[in-house]
């Protein structure tokens, strides 16, 4: 079952970058913050300056197909050529960072 919900609302992408931990990989950057909840929210932004519209929804894509993969694996409530693998590499990097990823997956 699908334990993830997208955040949508301006104000809970404020509440993420004021009150969230900061983590970075390669490619790309995270905010990660505790909700206390039993489900776990995604926000995605890619910046206007990094690339036009098309290309910045593949990015989006690619990252959401990336979480899905690794969704079982993540605690509840907690431009160089960019590829699926890379992608893949960097969120599961930048989760073992901040401690929501069970180290044996």
């Amino acid at each position: 079952m699908k334990k993830t919900k997208m955040m949508k609302k301006n104000y809970e992408f404020r509440n993420v970058l004021s009150k969230g931990k900061y983590y970075s990989g390669k490619y790309i950057e995270a905010f990660i913050k505790d909700n206390n909840k039993k489900c776990n929210y995604l926000g995605l932004a890619i910046s206007v300056k990094y690339a036009k519209a098309v290309e910045r929804n593949r990015i989006k894509r690619l990252i959401r197909e990336n979480y899905k993969i690794m969704e079982d694996h993540i605690k509840d409530g907690k431009s160089e050529d960019i590829n699926f693998d890379n992608i893949y590499m960097d969120i599961s990097s930048i989760f073992l960072k901040s401690n929501i990823k069970n180290k044996g997956n």
